[in-house]
């Protein structure tokens, strides 16, 4: 009799090259790079669960990921092997063997994203896919005063939201979200919450920019998320966006190795 486990893994990837993390029909995606994989190495066709979903040409440093396996190997083989036949912009940086019903998404405290913009002026082909490249110089006090004003308790985001299906809940937590000027021409927001809707992080991101670039003031700013469904933005570019974490209970998840 076979006994099925569920092991989790820690992803890295580069999303420049796939049309999101999600399996999609013909097209290219982090899941569809996984399930391949462990085809190859286990010979079972397995779909895997992921912590979240990121969109085409968005990057993840430690994306979780977890799939049931009626093998034997251990958790330092599933990273070796997986990373043999993946290709080139995804890895598996740590694996673990975790309780039956681990659901990486459900199971998730919190998640943290950090968006990368780059102000320039300068067009930057090697900064194109990891900023986003604006035309104009940001004030960056601005955007972080105006950050701090957001909400921090349980509130409805559907204003920063994307597409969203009819009834599907739109209330989350936000737990910060700082912007920092972390070099000469770059500015880094970095935003945690119990979870986000599609495009909320990237939508917060357009309008802090516009506050930036003074088109909008921090009243007007923290007036957005009361607007109408999909009011608030405009959208930044996903180029720019990377999920830094995903955070469980302590001992949820005990990971094999993080490779450096």
């Amino acid at each position: 009799m076979v006994t099925e486990r569920r092991i989790a893994l820690l992803v890295e990837y580069d999303g420049a090259g796939f049309a999101g993390s999600q399996a999609q029909e013909e097209q290219r995606t982090v899941q569809g790079a996984l399930e391949e994989a462990i085809l190859h190495f286990t010979g079972e066709c397995r779909r895997v669960a992921l912590a979240g979903r990121t969109d085409a040409g968005v990057h993840a440093v430690e994306q979780v990921v977890a799939l049931d396996t009626g093998t034997t190997h251990d958790a330092a083989t599933f990273r070796r092997a997986l990373n043999h036949f993946l290709p080139e912009d995804v890895v598996v940086r740590a694996a673990a063997e975790v309780a039956a019903d681990f659901d990486p998404r459900r199971h998730a405290q919190s998640r943290v994203y950090r968006y990368e913009i780059d102000d320039s002026g300068e067009r930057s082909p090697l900064r194109r896919h990891r900023a986003w490249q604006v035309r104009h110089p940001l004030d960056d006090d601005a955007m972080s005063s105006a950050a701090q004003t957001l909400p921090t308790d349980a509130r409805d985001w559907a204003a920063f939201a994307g597409t969203v299906p009819e009834g599907y809940p739109t209330v989350r937590t936000l737990r910060s979200c700082e912007v920092q000027r972390c070099s000469p021409h770059g500015l880094t927001v970095t935003v945690e919450a119990d979870g986000f809707l599609r495009q909320q992080v990237r939508r917060i991101v357009g309008a802090l920019e516009r506050v930036g670039a003074g088109r909008l003031d921090a009243g007007e700013f923290a007036q957005l998320v009361n607007g109408p469904p999909g009011s608030a933005g405009p959208t930044a570019p996903p180029q720019g966006l990377t999920l830094l974490a995903v955070r469980y209970p302590r001992g949820t998840v005990m990971w094999e190795t993080v490779e450096q």
